[in-house]
């Protein structure tokens, strides 16, 4: 199978066009060839790096990260799980109990930069080395190294043998060259979150028994030619290829049953699952409902840019991976629709669009949420009123509880896994749903794919996101970026009277968060009709487009705590007044949203 020359095309050119002039981004190409002991669940390769320095910097040193290493007695990843107060149930005190043949590990050896022989220090999971030979900017380097690792039991998303029994799960199992941007290296230990790498090309050749089907990222070439082969009748070595992406993950089992469905022009979307009864029965099932997901995802975001996507049993919940997704699959058909869904969505927010996701959780998580939410409500025709509802309870239990952080906060120091899961995917997808609300859908939905198009094979920051939200919506948004995921703030609005004077009724507002907001207020009438007003926040210069029937009142300045206006109607004819009576905005206490006239 080749890659298509407007893919390509797409890889050297678009990719790495600058969204700015200032941008830039460094690139990271691998070659590996690597051989698996399926006896001792050991495994030793040889990498090399083609490494292009892009930025104005000359980089005297260089990180790289060694991530089974977490998977060790007295590793950052077991410590933090045996200390914090809501340890993750599928690592807790796993880790501290794993005898040595059990362990993970990664070494290196015959580390050299440009032939030149390095000098390393490995600090937990990440290498440190200190060049003599620096590297220059605009410079393109070559790092090669030989490397052994042992795969661990699962425990966290990789590993071997995890529950329902398939064979290795080989994610984040590789050296790896650490992210370096305008804000340095990003030498992030793995303690337990998420991930950011530069975008390049892959090249991967894995020899295994040959009893093993492995399925994963890239393009497999063909065997017996010159990119794919049998090495002997015990062993099989298979040649993948990828471009444009920045991860490489793989399973492997003996018992795989491997189904390929095609999308788009010719693309491959392949299954790989285990052939029993249940899984089966609902692996077949999931399969058209993961095309219809895959046309809802380029039909809102933007095009599929890869050859194939592959959904794979593996790991130990749901992970995304560049062109693929590990799932377990012994699920009922719902969470199997709804774990494809989440996990397939990734592949924009973080594989297309590469977002720092230590540091932006919200960014990758948030976003994947809300259009998986979407996605899943159409592909199962639940047709919802307010899909992400749930998304503005938990934010809300949040808040209440007293242990919500700003979203600023890197993804391995949340006090709590709680207040990490609920502000990373909850309120990361209120920062969207909530937006759609203040700028309108319609505008939203464009913001999205001109974001798409904008970022893909890049790595933006909340920033960049605000920026294309003003530039399409025409509206000043730098308020909400920054109350909604740098603070801590709240929204809370509350109807304080309803006031009859002369022939007209007085209604009056107060605001009592401190995040400000524009607003929706809804009088419903005795007799059944309503009329729905639209009060503009200033600091936005503006408003989003009026729905049908909506009037447009005066704007509201934040620093004023209180806002009214007059309608021509007597009191006694209004039934109650509500305010965001959409749920759309993220109001913390909806009790002073209604006020009964009596």
């Amino acid at each position: 199978m080749r890659l298509s020359l407007l893919f390509i095309f797409c890889i050297s050119s678009l990719c790495f066009a600058q969204p700015n002039p200032s941008y830039w981004q460094q690139k990271a190409d691998y070659t590996m060839q690597v051989k698996v002991d399926v006896e001792k669940h050991q495994y030793s390769g040889k990498e090399e790096i083609k490494y292009a320095n892009n930025s104005p910097d000359t980089l005297k040193k260089v990180f790289f990260h060694l991530y089974f290493n977490a998977f060790q007695p007295g590793s950052e990843m077991d410590i933090r799980s045996l200390t914090i107060r809501d340890a993750d149930k599928r690592v807790g005190d796993r880790i501290s109990k794993l005898k040595p043949s059990e362990r993970g590990y990664l070494e290196i050896d015959n580390f050299t930069l440009n032939g030149q022989k390095l000098d390393y220090e490995v600090k937990g999971t990440i290498v440190e080395v200190a060049l003599k030979s620096f590297i220059l900017p605009k410079e393109e380097v070559r790092f090669q190294l030989d490397f052994e690792g042992q795969i661990p039991k699962q425990i966290r998303r990789s590993g071997r043998n995890n529950k329902e029994g398939i064979s290795y799960s080989m994610t984040q199992w590789f050296p790896k060259i650490a992210a370096y941007d305008e804000r340095g290296w990003h030498a992030n230990p793995y303690i337990g979150r998420e991930f950011f790498s530069p975008f390049g090309n892959y090249d991967v050749k894995i020899e295994i028994d040959s009893k093993y089907s492995i399925g994963g990222t890239g393009v497999l070439q063909p065997f017996g030619s010159a990119q794919g082969s049998n090495t002997n009748e015990n062993k099989r070595t298979w040649h993948f290829k990828g471009e444009g992406i920045h991860d490489f993950a793989w399973a492997a089992d003996p018992d795989y049953v491997h189904d390929v469905q095609t999308f788009g022009n010719g693309k491959k979307m392949h299954f790989y699952y285990q052939n029993e009864p249940k899984i089966r029965e609902n692996w077949k099932k999931l399969q058209p409902i993961a095309l219809k997901l895959m046309d809802f995802y380029e039909t809102h975001i933007g095009p599929y840019p890869y050859p194939q996507y592959s959904i794979i049993q593996g790991g130990d919940g749901g992970m995304e991976y560049a062109m693929c997704t590990l799932i377990t699959g012994d699920r009922n058909f719902g969470s199997l629709v709804g774990v494809t869904a989440h996990e397939m969505a990734h592949a924009w927010f973080q594989h297309i669009i590469g977002t720092d996701e230590a540091n932006y959780e919200w960014m990758d998580e948030g976003f994947t949420t809300y259009i998986s939410t979407l996605s899943e409500d159409y592909v199962m025709n639940k047709n919802k009123d307010f899909p992400n509802e749930s998304s503005y309870k938990g934010y809300i239990q949040l808040v209440d509880s007293g242990a919500e952080q700003p979203q600023t906060t890197h993804a391995d120091r949340y006090k709590y896994n709680y207040a990490y899961g609920i502000s990373a995917y909850s309120k990361g997808s209120i920062f969207l749903d909530q937006l759609g609300g203040i700028i309108g859908d319609e505008i939203l939905a464009k913001t999205l794919r001109t974001y798409y198009q904008q970022w893909k094979f890049k790595h933006p920051k909340p920033n960049d996101f605000i920026r294309v939200a003003e530039k399409v919506s025409g509206l000043e948004l730098d308020w909400y970026l920054q109350d909604w995921t740098r603070t801590t703030n709240t929204i809370d609005y509350g109807i304080s009277a309803v006031d009859q004077e002369n022939n007209k009724t007085k209604i009056s507002l107060q605001r009592i968060g401190l995040m400000p907001a524009p607003m929706t207020v809804e009088v419903i009438y005795k007799k059944g009709s309503k009329e729905h007003f639209l009060i503009p926040l200033r600091m936005m210069r503006g408003n989003r487009p009026l729905k049908s029937q909506e009037k447009l009142l005066s704007d509201w300045a934040w620093a004023y705590p209180t806002y009214s206006f007059e309608i021509p109607v007597k009191k006694k004819k209004i039934k109650e007044v509500r305010l965001n009576s959409s749920g759309r905005i993220a109001d913390v206490n909806s009790k002073n949203d209604v006020f009964v006239v009596k």
